[in-house]
């Protein structure tokens, strides 16, 4: 199978502060992909990068075979009419209504008439549950509804890939499932290929295809989603089972606690 997007060997720092190690990821047409981790592994910035926002330290990133470093600034602006992304807490425009903030991307980057944009926002509110809101303002939305607008505006002009930044963050559990299953219906319908970048691992394995788990800037498993299930990787089954004890400590590494207390050692 063809892929739409792969991740050759890529490398990235932040100034001196080393982010990226040596990812390699393909993400082949038609499929849902997630990238799962702890905040801070690197998921977000990865992102990016595929987006074209960074160019890699080192390696590449290919999209639909174009490595994005190589792409010049409107060819960069071209590429990501064919992306749709949903930003972490939907970063819709709060002065403008539900309907203007889908037709928004339609009337940068298409010349169609009003009439047909109507068309077009409606049929995107319909497909994400919310057509009968297009008159409102974002403040007046509950913050799963938000989230579904900002889904609806990035699939507005059909996209080849969609991209989904942390997309379950502080829903409740009716939103988290129907966010979920709004993003595998809307890949397999529009013909697209999706990236969801999360931690929440029971919402996400029904919905996908394929898994890569990141730690630490690298990936450190992959595989379907039974087989993460069933892995028996100390950091990947601590991870899906939400253990407290395993690789991962709950403490961020540091000084002794005694000595940033400034506390006496104890005499036996």
């Amino acid at each position: 199978m063809e892929n739409l997007v792969e991740v050759k060997d890529v490398s990235f720092t932040y100034d001196v502060r080393p982010v990226l190690q040596r990812i390699n990821m393909t993400v082949p047409r038609g499929k849902v992909v997630t990238i799962m981790g702890l905040s801070g592994c690197g998921k977000t910035t990865l992102l990016r990068l595929i987006a074209g926002w960074l160019k890699p330290t080192a390696g590449e990133v290919r999209v639909a075979g174009r490595a994005t470093h190589e792409l010049t600034h409107d060819e960069i602006y071209e590429m990501r009419r064919k992306m749709g992304m949903l930003f972490q807490f939907g970063a819709l425009f709060t002065d403008m209504s539900v309907f203007d903030n889908v037709a928004f991307p339609l009337r940068e980057h298409t010349g169609l008439p009003e009439s047909m944009i109507r068309d077009l926002v409606m049929m995107k509110l319909h497909a994400v549950g919310l057509r009968g809101v297009h008159r409102r303002m974002p403040a007046e939305l509950s913050g799963g509804m938000q989230r579904r607008v900002a889904l609806a505006r990035a699939i507005a002009l059909d996209p080849l890939l969609i991209m989904y930044d942390e997309p379950f963050t502080a829903l409740d559990p009716i939103s988290f499932s129907a966010i979920g299953h709004v993003i595998r219906r809307l890949n397999d319908t529009l013909g697209a290929t999706s990236i969801v970048v999360t931690h929440d691992v029971q919402e996400t394995l029904p919905i996908v295809d394929y898994v890569y788990f990141m730690s630490d800037g690298a990936v450190v498993a992959q595989g379907t989603p039974d087989d993460i299930r069933n892995s028996r990787e100390p950091f990947v089954h601590q991870f899906v089972w939400g253990e407290i004890d395993g690789p991962m400590a709950f403490h961020y590494p540091g000084a002794p606690y005694r000595e940033e207390l400034r506390l006496e050692p104890a005499h036996g």
